[in-house]
């Protein structure tokens, strides 16, 4: 909704279609992308609160892994020119049912993207691209960790941490942005 305002205020020129799809839903976003035939795909649907998918792992298997796989078939179905998924830093060695299930799910668009690539020295003309940015701690992002913090603090309550020797590498939303715009732009066709 608000991402749609956005547009609607700054860019009222620029023609858009606003839809709402679970990406579970195989059928509905399979249906979805034969109607609009997006060029990029920036794929960004997930469960990520740790706590909460260790409470729910199927939940957090169907829509992080399914879901996936649902988006990424669909993408490769329409000729998208690329899917870039947003994963997490949660996926490497993962420890937590959430980090296997995107890990899961970068595994299966890096494999669409291995199948997809051409013989060497061959032009890529005709196959989908699959890219995956991963994202630790975002400042001002849903689900960000600093929110927390902050209620925290004014409560005068102590700091939640995973570990006390955590250390936590944060980066702007903007860094962010450029991070999935950079890793779309290695597209060649």
């Amino acid at each position: 909704y608000t991402i749609d305002m956005e547009l609607h205020v700054h860019f009222p020129g620029v023609p858009r279609v606003t839809l709402l799809c679970d990406v579970r839903n195989r059928t509905r976003v399979e249906h979805i992308f034969a109607q609009h035939r997006p060029d990029l795909v920036f794929h960004a649907a997930a469960l990520k609160h740790v706590p909460m998918v260790e409470l729910n792992p199927a939940e957090g298997a169907l829509t992080n892994a399914i879901g996936t796989r649902n988006v990424a078939d669909a993408a490769l179905r329409q000729h998208a020119l690329a899917m870039v998924q947003i994963s997490t830093d949660k996926a490497v060695n993962p420890t937590s049912t959430m980090g296997a299930s995107k890990r899961l799910a970068e595994l299966y668009t890096q494999a669409l993207d291995l199948e997809g690539a051409p013989a060497a020295g061959a032009r890529r003309d005709e196959h989908t691209r699959f890219m995956t940015v991963r994202f630790g701690n975002v400042l001002g992002s849903s689900g960000s960790v600093v929110p927390l913090f902050r209620r925290q603090l004014e409560s005068r309550g102590p700091l939640t941490v995973t570990h006390p020797e955590i250390k936590r590498y944060f980066m702007t939303v903007q860094e962010a942005v450029q991070l999935v715009l950079q890793a779309s732009s290695h597209v060649v066709r």
